[in-house]
């Protein structure tokens, strides 16, 4: 049962063409193959190792919905994610100063959906103060003590993590200074600084005692850092999602050849053990695993990443570095599309109208001809599929008592509403629909 407002946000998502944030276990078909093993994984990390995963699939097969459905786990694990969209323009991989800011941004826990850096530490502050009282020996309303005592407690704290990110625990002393003098001007200004953002105030600085900006290497540091205050706050670890790293092979050859370079050093350093408690997760077409402008152009990531997929796909390992999602049949489709069906029912004030207007069957007929406009390429139809499904005819079934679909609705799907892989692959209805250059 998903609750009324799961269940809006993720018809609302739905109805726009895009993957749900949240809840997606309720939509969630053929993955349970690799449950097990991605339990076993986070367990792993828990225990304070680093992993990478590298997740491979075709356009339309899932890859983000499969990276925040692994998130949605994490979380319940006890795990602090981050999700980062990889763009030539915004997030350049070759960039990790910009990489950390992203996932800064996108910072996210159980009780916290995005920008969660602040409640972590400041979860990991008031936790100091506990461990303080907890000791003994203290007056609880002796605030000055209190404070005395919370601050050794930092010391020792930061003293780890001190070994590995000097700049980052000199900003948190600041933020806790500039909190503990109620300065919340200089306060918001460390914590921007922490969380990698450019243009922070010179007074904030001076405030923490640090300088510059984070910069490439720095960044790898702050990473560190933010594990140790994960850690000790409690959290089980961080998730963190590169998605669309294929992005990479169409830029310049210069910035993808440091690209492709910057990933190394991420996938490096997580096997050599730099970064306990960090489950690192890329997202990527074959044509990035296996083409020339892709990993195969950097000889030493081609071997890290490298996986046999030439044998059957039921036999495929799920332990591997790499894994490779299934391709969408119209049978997939058309459970997901049930599922969706389902989830809006749920909370409509005709349940037993939208079940019977939209069957089983019209469901399958539906995914068939959404599919079919699309060049019979299924693996490119969820999309639209799942967006048809909601705006033209679940909407209008919930909310027109005389709306039957298979005689009130005919499939259009418009040049305008597809993306520039969905275009590529619409069929011509007519021999007068193609176009000839004369």
């Amino acid at each position: 049962m998903v609750s009324p407002q799961r269940r809006q946000e993720i018809i609302d998502a739905l109805r726009r063409g895009t993957v749900p944030q949240h809840s997606l276990d309720a939509l969630a078909t053929g993955l349970e193959r690799f449950e097990p093993t991605l339990d076993d994984e986070l367990k792993t990390v828990r225990g304070g190792s680093g992993l990478f995963k590298a997740i491979r699939g075709e356009y339309g097969c899932g890859k983000t919905f499969f990276a925040r459905w692994l998130a949605e786990r994490a979380k319940k694990c006890g795990f602090a994610t981050a999700e980062v969209q990889v763009s030539e323009t915004e997030t350049p991989l070759h960039r990790l100063e910009t990489v950390y800011r992203r996932m800064m941004e996108r910072l996210a826990t159980a009780d916290t959906p995005q920008g969660a850096l602040r409640n972590i530490v400041d979860g990991w502050l008031y936790t100091l103060e506990e461990d303080v009282l907890a000791e003994g020996g203290i007056d609880p309303n002796n605030s000055e003590r209190l404070m005395e005592l919370t601050n050794e407690l930092l010391e020792k704290r930061l003293s780890a993590v001190s070994a590995k990110a000097p700049m980052f625990s000199t900003a948190l002393r600041g933020y806790r200074e500039a909190l503990s003098r109620g300065d919340s001007a200089n306060a918001d200004g460390i914590l921007a600084w922490l969380a990698g953002q450019p243009n922070v105030a010179a007074s904030a600085k001076r405030a923490a005692g640090v300088k510059g900006d984070i910069d490439h290497f720095g960044a790898f540091n702050f990473l560190q850092g933010l594990l140790s205050v994960l850690r000790d706050a409690g959290y089980a670890g961080l998730l963190v999602v590169l998605d669309e790293v294929e992005t990479i092979q169409r830029v310049r050859s210069d910035v993808r050849d440091k690209s492709l370079n910057a990933l190394r050093q991420l996938v490096d350093e997580v096997f050599s053990g730099r970064f306990p408690g960090l489950y690192l997760v890329i997202t990527g077409t074959p044509a990035f695993y296996e083409g020339p402008q892709g990993i195969q152009r950097l000889e030493p990531l081609a071997q890290r990443l490298h996986v046999d997929f030439n044998t059957d796909a039921k036999f495929d390992n799920p332990r591997a570095v790499q894994i490779r999602l299934p391709a969408f049949s119209l049978d997939r489709l058309s459970t997901v599309g049930k599922k969706v069906r389902d989830i809006y029912a749920e909370h409509s004030d005709s349940p037993e109208r939208i079940r019977s207007f939209c069957d089983d069957d019209y469901i399958g007929d539906l995914a068939a001809a959404v599919t079919g406009k699309l060049g019979g390429k299924v693996g490119i139809a969820p999309r639209i599929f799942l967006k048809k499904l909601v705006g033209d005819v679940l909407d209008r079934v919930d909310q027109f008592d005389d709306f039957d679909p298979r005689q009130d609705y005919s499939l259009t799907i418009a040049d305008t509403e597809l993306n520039s892989v969905e275009r590529q692959n619409v069929a011509a209805s007519d021999v007068d629909d193609i176009e000839l250059d004369l």
